[in-house]
């Protein structure tokens, strides 16, 4: 899972591929493009657009973990653009499906923007093995290309891993790493900001310990934490990333309510999405949770995680 972290990993395997971020995404969103494009070629390849066409699309946009609600919302949406567009043949749905999702999506498309503060305070949440360690690697990496200094706060004082795993990432990119072997993750937070603040770091990347949304009691000491920062640095943190990984599907959905309720999640970040079939979720979180979607994650390599472009994702969703 955690392979680029590796010491003895080739060089090259931290620089860009070849191939355009388009192709890419196109090759991580496969599995969900070919269940979609298998079943959605029996819809769109013409004919008359009635009851039994809308019923069949609505099974596929449910199997593709879309959701009830946002399942409801699109068909809706599409029904009224064929009245609107006098449509009557099915090839004219996959552009009416299209703008659909356009509407629904586009919204969501906010790019993080980070020099209102330094230094800009970043906390990223969730749940264990959603992809947080590797998410900050990844970060730290993106905005180290836009020649931003970065610090981590290695928060997470209950998994020795995942301090290992972020001191490594430190050590081999120069990046340093405020960590303790043990200890209250709180004063973490407080130190590395106090730190950030003396160095004038742009960027700290706060890692915090995965909390299940059922465990309330666990949520609530990752309320603590935050407002700890707030007290080392008044605003802080600027940015509450909650990290999603994309195969658990509607539970996605759950973690983000859950998670919004107890921290006011600011943004979303969602991994995983070469791994699983359902990349639909991305719609079931906008009608759910219209969250701004920062990132979008299709690989484990350094560069595969990129801010998230509505129009690049449907068209990697949907198109041959």
């Amino acid at each position: 899972m955690f392979d680029f972290f590796r010491k003895d990993k080739p060089e090259s395997s931290t620089t860009a591929p070849s191939s355009s971020w388009t192709d890419r995404l196109k090759q991580g969103l496969s599995k969900t493009r070919q269940q979609l494009g298998k079943q959605l070629s029996g819809i769109f390849g013409g004919g008359k657009i009635d009851a039994e066409v809308y019923e069949a699309l609505e099974t596929i946009l449910l199997t593709s973990d879309v959701g009830i609600s946002a399942t409801e919302h699109l068909l809706d949406d599409i029904k009224s653009r064929v009245k609107r567009q006098n449509l009557d043949d099915t090839q004219q749905l996959k552009a009416a499906l299209k703008a659909a999702l356009s509407d629904l999506l586009t919204p969501l498309q906010k790019p993080l923007e980070i020099s209102a503060h330094q230094p800009f305070i970043i906390m990223l949440a969730g749940v264990n093995g959603a992809g947080k360690t590797t998410t900050i690697g990844k970060l730290a990496k993106h905005f180290q290309s836009q020649r931003k200094s970065v610090l981590i706060a290695a928060g997470d004082t209950f998994r020795a891993a995942a301090r290992e795993q972020l001191q490594v990432w430190g050590d081999r990119n120069n990046v340093h790493v405020v960590a303790q072997s043990s200890g209250d993750p709180a004063a973490v937070m407080f130190d590395a900001i106090n730190s950030a603040k003396a160095k004038s770091i742009d960027i700290v990347l706060a890692d915090t310990a995965g909390r299940l949304p059922t465990q309330m009691h666990l949520m609530e000491e990752i309320a603590k934490v935050k407002r700890v920062m707030d007290k080392a640095l008044p605003g802080a943190p600027h940015e509450v990333l909650l990290v999603l990984d994309a195969n658990t599907g509607q539970n996605a959905v759950s973690q983000v309510k859950t998670f919004d309720d107890a921290l006011n999640v600011t943004g979303l970040v969602l991994s995983k999405l070469d791994g699983t079939a359902k990349g639909g979720v991305i719609a079931a979180i906008a009608q759910a949770r219209p969250i701004p979607i920062r990132y979008i994650g299709i690989g484990e390599g350094i560069d595969d995680l990129r801010p998230f472009d509505a129009h690049d994702f449907i068209d990697a969703l949907l198109d041959d």
